[in-house]
């Protein structure tokens, strides 16, 4: 497969028009298809194993990938594993046997990926880890991992709420809305968030549960949080739908979002963004989905036998109400 290496350099990157955003099913193509094997002529076949498409990040990350694959002439070969760990194990199985040039994917969960991984590099495959990372050892079963800091963002969001509330002494009820159980996001900003808080025992976590980054989810499970806890303070969501979700449940509960209960949540995401700066939430810590075009420079690297750095992390900030409203016109997802 490094046979086509220099002509693909000489040939450089290509622009074409946007991808389409939708989900394929496993092994099947996406983006700027191709067919089986490893694509024709001398451009590179990446295997894609996205996790599905269960938030506006996620969506707007899957359009970020496909957009770039094609304005990098990559043939991209995409497959959505509707959140299941088998589903993506099985894809990338699949892109294996088809002898693409890399495979990329975002990890539903952490842990369980060392067999599939080492039949990709007995293959002589190389991986990349985009978005979320696996807890595996052997740190050689993969060449680099692009993404964000998930631990970081966690602490940013406790950041603002220790902030917040620096100058009262009450106790602080906060309800949290985890991400996926088992996933690098989900533990990450859960441990980063708590990292913060827990030098005050004035802040308490009196309730914390899956929405699985899920809209409804988020909206049901605070549903329930505001049954059992009439009391809360503070929401921490994991990320922008969710927290969306439950800003339902607190409206259908006779409350104001933002006001009655303070909210916290993580992504940026469009519809996150005019939340904000609607007042219905009140910090937002971005993590950027749009990881196509460095995705596809590493891709390049990896497969030419370049050497990359082991951890690549995307730039990012966090957002207040008034800095939503002078930056939402110019969003890109």
């Amino acid at each position: 497969m490094f046979k086509r290496i220099s002509a693909m350099v000489l040939a450089g990157l290509t622009a074409m028009s946007l991808a389409a955003c939708g989900d394929a099913g496993s092994g099947g193509s996406g983006g700027s298809g191709g067919s089986g094997g490893s694509g024709g002529g001398d451009a590179i076949t990446m295997g894609f194993a996205q996790v599905g498409a269960e938030s506006g990040w996620r969506t707007a990350n899957t359009k970020s990938v496909q957009d770039a694959a094609k304005s990098a002439g990559v043939t991209l070969k995409f497959s959505d594993a509707q959140q299941k760990q088998e589903n993506q194990i099985k894809a990338i199985r699949s892109y294996i046997q088809q002898r693409v040039d890399v495979i990329a994917f975002s990890p539903v969960v952490e842990s369980g990926w060392d067999t599939v991984l080492k039949e990709a590099k007995d293959a002589n495959i190389p991986v990349i880890l985009t978005d979320r990372a696996v807890d595996s050892a052997d740190t050689s079963l993969y060449k680099t991992f692009l993404g964000s800091d998930f631990v970081e963002e966690g602490r940013k969001a406790g950041q603002w709420l220790v902030e917040e509330y620096q100058d009262g002494s009450e106790t602080v009820n906060i309800v949290e809305l985890q991400g996926t159980t088992g996933s690098a996001p989900a533990n990450d900003r859960k441990a980063g968030f708590q990292e913060i808080i827990q030098a005050d025992p004035k802040f308490k976590i009196i309730a914390s549960q899956t929405g699985d980054f899920t809209r409804a989810k988020g909206k049901e499970v605070m549903e329930a949080f505001l049954k059992a806890h009439p009391d809360i303070d503070v929401l921490y969501a994991h990320n922008d739908d969710m927290g969306l979700g439950a800003i339902e449940a607190i409206e259908g509960a006779g409350k104001v979002p933002g006001q009655d209960i303070k909210i916290i949540t993580v992504d940026a995401v469009r519809d996150g963004m005019q939340a904000l700066a609607d007042g219905k939430i009140n910090f937002i810590v971005e993590c950027s989905p749009l990881l196509g075009p460095q995705l596809m420079d590493l891709a390049k690297k990896v497969v030419a036998g370049q050497q990359v750095p082991a951890r690549v992390v995307t730039e990012e900030t966090t957002f207040t109400q008034e800095q939503a409203k002078q930056v939402l016109s110019t969003r890109q997802y």
